[in-house]
């Protein structure tokens, strides 16, 4: 008997947000071989700068539209890649629990390329790559999804007036303007997601 009950005890892995997991693990891989094309401190590998970050590029390159979507997978180093997987792993699960793979994959999709024409509009030159759109996405799609019946919730005041304000004012007083403008799309996105789908429920 005493035998049996400790069987039951054994904890368990459980496979919680295979796309949040899919999509860190996707990001490690691609981090792992820009390094082994070229790929060294700030320094952008081949594989990174051809499939995984966006700049100004002809239309006619077929690669240029995967980019757009490919660019969030892509980092700078293993620091840029940390600071948005782990933001990730922390607001993403909850969400995916909540909406579902699909919903979110297809809400992460629709914030890659906004932010991606966004950026191909606004910047001349320079090159985008990075999670930290689809990350404040989520920080802003999680303060939505206790919505009910319309009313506005308090959280998310609070998340625009100190994540988005603080951008916003990162923004025009600082230098990195990029960065800044990723967040910014980031959250809006998440805003305008968050809103149409308690509307759809």
């Amino acid at each position: 008997m005493a035998r049996n009950m400790m069987k039951k005890r054994v904890l368990k892995l459980q496979f919680n947000a295979p796309l949040i997991l899919l999509f860190a693990l996707a990001s490690l891989a691609v981090l792992v071989v820009d390094y082994y094309t070229g790929g060294a401190g700030d320094a952008l590998g081949e594989s990174t700068r051809r499939f995984f970050s966006v700049y100004r590029s002809s239309w006619t390159d077929f690669w240029s539209y995967i980019r757009l979507f490919g660019h969030v997978l892509g980092h700078a180093n293993w620091s840029h890649y940390i600071n948005n997987i782990m933001l990730l792993l922390v607001v993403g699960p909850p969400l995916e629990e909540k909406y579902g793979s699909w919903t979110l994959l297809w809400a992460m999709c629709v914030t890659a390329v906004v932010s991606a024409l966004v950026f191909l509009f606004w910047n001349s030159g320079g090159v985008l790559l990075g999670a930290s759109g689809i990350v404040f996405m989520c920080i802003m799609l999680s303060s939505l999804a206790g919505m009910r019946d319309g009313a506005i919730p308090i959280t998310l005041i609070l998340v625009a007036i100190l994540y988005l304000g603080g951008e916003l004012w990162a923004a025009f007083s600082g230098t990195d303007s990029v960065s800044q403008l990723t967040h910014i799309i980031g959250g809006l996105c998440g805003t305008a997601i968050g809103f149409f789908l308690a509307r759809r429920r």
